[in-house]
């Protein structure tokens, strides 16, 4: 009898882990995004500024495939943001929203240019700081991703600048 209940324990365990088990199924138009499903970091240096930054961002499926989330936060929480991404079947567009705990947030779009680039184009509302658009392009390639961001600020877009993205086991933090 023990060796039943043993048997008939495990068949339950494995049949609810697999009935639990996360979906990594996107809509079609979001497989671009599949490969950077996961945790990243970035340490990098802005131009005028000696101190190293850490960016730590995590990109997660959400709405049943529908969206991609991410989060990301700089130096552990002195400044973070989160976005949701998704396809506008009225615009035929990738479109996300990019909320900030510096009070800002952007409305963009994205263009997809192969299996494995995007770029990204951003109108900023409520930057403190005098930028009022954003452009961004990534490419994932040998397991990391390269962005190269650029601002319009005060009227004149900035120098991009570059980030290479690894695998991280850091977590995002918001303070």
């Amino acid at each position: 009898m023990s060796y039943l209940k043993t048997l008939l324990l495990t068949f339950c365990f494995i049949f609810t882990a697999a009935i639990h088990a996360e979906s990594t199924d996107l809509a079609p138009e979001l497989e671009v995004f599949q490969p950077y499903l996961g945790t990243w970091q970035a340490n990098f240096y802005i131009a005028d500024n000696k101190t190293e930054i850490q960016d730590v961002g995590h990109w997660e499926r959400a709405l049943n495939g529908k969206a991609i989330r991410t989060t990301h936060s700089i130096n552990e929480g002195e400044y973070g943001g989160e976005s949701m991404i998704f396809w506008d079947s009225k615009k035929k567009l990738l479109v996300f929203y990019y909320f900030t705990t510096a009070g800002f947030y952007t409305q963009g779009t994205m263009k997809v240019l192969s299996p494995t680039q995007f770029v990204a184009y951003e109108t900023v509302t409520g930057s403190k700081e005098g930028i009022t658009k954003v452009k961004s392009s990534s490419d994932f390639k040998d397991n990391q991703f390269v962005v190269s961001t650029s601002y319009l600020k005060k009227g004149e877009w900035t120098k991009p600048e570059k980030r290479i993205y690894t695998r991280s086991n850091k977590q995002v933090i918001f303070k």
